[in-house]
């Protein structure tokens, strides 16, 4: 059993995939061009916004969007502690100060009550934090609405770190047109992934589209003339022609990966009841990037070693906060700061979930926990 089944995807498409390939080779064109300017227009109106900027990573995307609202040496960024590395990273790396709000420990994603505070506290120290990146973690959107309003009241701008969360809906609007930015990831793994890396991001502003533009070739306006600092983080024509392809079958794939996970609910509620399924909030949608349980008692290590044994894969998403990480002690943040982010580092587990998955599988894997569970009492 794999985690996510690739091949099984790449086999249902193969023809079409190999085809949009092949006249990518034929055209010569490999680098931006008209294939990547397509997916650009076709993701934007299925987003619901006006622009869509592809570029090489959803990680270039993150320090992208920090760079055109000038984010740079010391300058706050409000983010959650509990994501990928990338998140706090794409901060760290223009020098700015990470300052994180605690999770909801039902949804995983920033605490909206939570972040009032945070910026209260900033304000008083006398400093204004300059964006706030909140992430839709495990596929299902971050409560919007309410940061978008804190934000507001501040003058602070909002960029959705949506890279698990293309596709899902908020309030019947898309991901990544929730915000000022949105920035998703098209890494092979995600729910809507190329065969490498890629990335893009999305907005309303024709003129921060325009910045994005030039940032991602070196922050070059006419050939030659580089008017600002960027990066090479270009969306190759080939991946573009892959997401192209595959997107044609995306919102199918997401029926299938909400069925999934409809599946391991029942199958769950049927075999072990305790045990806290992904909590989908009543006014959206999860795209299921990940299917993640929880495991209380000590008990996570033990079922891993025992899925492994029979041949299933896990994953934890994620073991560190990331207040915790090496690469943060320098903000000299204790442990305790963040006790809903702490203690879901402890106990989340990532379970097999694609859209190809079958149900017999989903069975084997909630049959091998029980045993697990069952044995570690």
């Amino acid at each position: 059993m794999k985690f996510i089944d690739l091949n099984r995807q790449y086999q249902a498409y193969k023809q079409e995939i190999d085809e949009a390939i092949a006249q990518v080779l034929e055209s010569g064109v490999f680098i931006l061009g008209p294939v990547l300017e397509e997916l650009e227009q076709t993701l934007a109106a299925f987003v619901g916004v006006q622009q869509a900027v592809g570029i090489g990573s959803g990680t270039d995307g993150l320090i992208l969007s920090l760079m055109t609202l000038g984010i740079g040496p010391k300058d706050i960024v409000i983010t959650t502690p509990f994501s990928f590395f990338a998140t706090v990273g794409a901060i760290l790396l223009l020098g700015a100060r990470p300052v994180f709000v605690d999770i909801d420990p039902l949804t995983y994603n920033l605490d909206p009550t939570l972040l009032s505070q945070t910026i209260e506290a900033c304000q008083e120290k006398g400093e204004k934090p300059k964006a706030i990146l909140p992430v839709s973690l495990y596929g299902q959107c971050a409560d919007m609405d309410e940061i978008q309003e804190t934000a507001r009241k501040s003058g602070i701008p909002v960029i959705e770190d949506a890279c698990q969360s293309f596709g899902a809906t908020y309030k019947n609007r898309r991901s990544c047109g929730l915000s000022l930015m949105g920035v998703t990831s098209f890494f092979p793994s995600k729910p809507l992934g190329a065969y490498g890396e890629g990335g893009m991001i999305f907005t309303n502003d024709p003129e921060l589209a325009d910045e994005l533009r030039s940032l991602r070739v070196h922050g070059q306006k006419q050939h030659y003339q580089h008017t600002s600092i960027g990066l090479n983080a270009r969306l190759d024509a080939i991946q573009a022609a892959v997401l192209l392809t595959k997107f044609k079958h995306f919102p199918k794939e997401i029926v299938r990966r909400q069925e999934r996970a409809m599946t391991y609910g029942s199958l769950f509620q049927q075999y072990l009841p305790e045990i806290q399924l992904p909590y989908i909030k009543p006014d959206r949608t999860s795209v299921f990037a990940q299917y993640t349980i929880r495991i209380p008692d000590g008990k996570r290590t033990f079922v891993v070693e025992h899925l492994k044994a029979r041949g299933i894969p896990t994953a934890i998403h994620y073991p560190t906060p990331l207040h915790m990480q090496p690469a943060c002690s320098h903000l000299n943040i204790p442990p305790g700061s963040f006790p809903n982010a702490e203690q879901a580092a402890k106990e989340v587990l990532s379970l097999p979930m694609h859209p190809f998955m079958l149900v017999q599988e989903q069975e084997m894997v909630v049959t091998a926990i029980k045993e697990a569970l069952a044995k570690g009492h």
